[in-house]
């Protein structure tokens, strides 16, 4: 070779290095650790988050250079405002404090990128009380003033000719009650004459003697991400739902091993873990699925709206489907709708 040809050649391995170094500067996954914060629920609503944490889902899908945290919330409220402010990157929670998000942020902050839950909620009651009409004067309590089950009890209540006001007033007393352990302990001591919740709290009622009055079938639980989060790092999301994905197919094929992680979780974070009975039947009553439901969401969307809990809201935009059916179809799995 030449000495002009030699140096030719050096330059080009020179550059073509340079190009490869530039390359992996711009991705921050290859080059630099990413921090992901991980909101959820203690509740079973929320298993595919307790079973990807209990089975160590997350990590394996998000790989060696995502520091992973993980921190649980009592309401969903709670979280939102962890999102907005910054303090968390993605959240499983209700729908209603996802519009919220999005309203509040005039549709930069988040976006719904999966499903994860649906059903799971019922409005039980005192035996007796066989209509809506029979908690006229009566007090009943959700779990916080403007989340997904305040929603679905205002309307129901509404459309069955009851008023009410978000300062407890009106034909039926509504009480946010946290924690939502501390509703199942005011049925049973009957300072409340029913409630609406979510799995386990609407079982641990039934089981001290309550009545299910109505079960709520719609979306219960989505997981949300901050656009700059996914803008920033598509491939990590891209490894929340694969997890997201798996919890979901381990608690299909698995449902006893499913329902004991999920368990371990709540044990883990409450110091103590639901009764056998409980578990089993708050796994039975919930639907768990990754398909955020379009139809759902409107539904409870106008209902929000109609209530006065809600300014009036275009949702379109607020779900990305993009990213979690493109998961599905590398795994073989339909494609949920857009």
């Amino acid at each position: 070779m030449s000495r002009h040809r030699f140096i030719a050649a050096a330059l080009a391995a020179v550059a073509a290095a340079a190009l490869v170094g530039c390359s992996h500067s711009n991705n921050p996954t290859a080059s630099a650790p990413v921090s992901l914060r991980l909101g959820y629920l203690t509740r079973i609503t929320h298993a595919s988050a307790l079973v990807g944490i209990t089975d160590g889902l997350f990590t394996k899908q998000l790989g060696p250079n995502v520091n992973l945290t993980t921190q649980p919330f009592s309401q969903g409220t709670e979280e939102v405002t962890a999102l907005l402010s910054g303090q968390l990157d993605a959240a499983y929670v209700g729908p209603n404090p996802a519009f919220n998000a999005w309203q509040k942020s005039n549709g930069t902050a988040i976006r719904i990128i999966s499903g994860a839950a649906s059903g799971g909620t019922s409005l039980v009651v005192k035996p007796g009380i066989t209509s809506a009409q029979d908690l006229r004067g009566k007090t009943v309590a959700d779990p916080a003033l403007g989340g997904t089950h305040d929603v679905s009890l205002r309307d129901w209540l509404a459309r069955n000719g009851l008023h009410t006001n978000t300062q407890g007033g009106g034909d039926v007393s509504i009480k946010p009650t946290t924690p939502e352990s501390a509703i199942v302990q005011q049925f049973v001591s009957n300072q409340i004459a029913g409630a609406v919740n979510s799995v386990p709290f609407d079982v641990q009622m039934i089981k001290a003697g309550g009545v299910r009055l109505w079960s709520d079938p719609n979306t219960i639980t989505v997981l949300v991400v901050r656009q700059d989060f996914l803008a920033a790092h598509p491939d990590v999301v891209a490894g929340l739902l694969r997890a997201q994905v798996e919890a979901n197919d381990m608690i299909a094929h698995d449902r006893a091993h499913a329902a004991q992680s999920a368990n371990a979780a709540l044990a883990k974070t409450l110091g103590k873990g639901l009764d056998p009975d409980v578990l089993t039947a708050s796994f039975e009553e919930t639907t768990f699925t990754n398909d955020p439901g379009m139809d759902s969401l409107r539904d409870e969307v106008n209902k929000a709206v109609a209530i006065g809990l809600l300014k009036p809201l275009d949702i379109n935009g607020l779900v990305d489907n993009g990213p979690l059916n493109a998961v599905l179809a590398a795994s073989g799995k339909p494609q949920v709708a857009t």
